[in-house]
């Protein structure tokens, strides 16, 4: 048996502003999780989940990172980072080695498997960018601004 329809009470004028379409902050949230949909499948074929793939993109683009340089760049604290660099090393993925000009610090690289998985990360970026319905320049412009826009948050965050 169906639900009845329930009448949505109008929104007030002034509360406009905030109506869940018209927030920023949802879209992108919104977005996030459609984007992460589609790559889940697309991942699971080659074995990875979407944060492991954004630390092998990092490790692509520079691989011999260390532990900080790496959570930098993926935007993952250490926390979350070393458990998923523990799988990823089980995987044969990443290596993980001290340096030896100072111990303190853990270098990740990649294994010929890590490095392998490139090729196969070519297809996986054809496919997300073609389910966008985007041309090039368009998902270019669209990172850009996407990119000014966390860059101005941080800023703003941290002060």
């Amino acid at each position: 048996m169906s639900q009845p329809r329930r009448s949505l009470t109008p929104v007030p004028a002034d509360a406009s502003d905030l109506a869940l379409d018209s927030q920023l902050c949802f879209a992108l949230y919104s977005t996030s999780l459609a984007m992460t949909k589609v790559y889940r499948p697309l991942l699971a074929r080659i074995g990875l989940t979407y944060p492991q793939y954004v630390v092998l993109l990092a490790l692509w683009e520079c691989d011999g990172l260390n532990i900080g340089e790496l959570g930098e760049r993926v935007s993952l604290d250490s926390g979350t980072l070393t458990p998923l660099l523990k799988r990823m090393q089980a995987l044969g993925l990443i290596e993980r080695t001290r340096s030896a000009a100072d111990e303190r610090q853990v270098l990740i690289t990649l294994t010929r498997s890590g490095r392998d998985l490139s090729h196969a990360a070519t297809a996986i970026h054809e496919q997300v960018a073609c389910a966008t319905a985007c041309s090039n320049r368009e998902i270019q412009a669209l990172t850009q601004a996407l990119q000014d826009l966390r860059l101005a948050l941080l800023a703003h965050a941290d002060g």
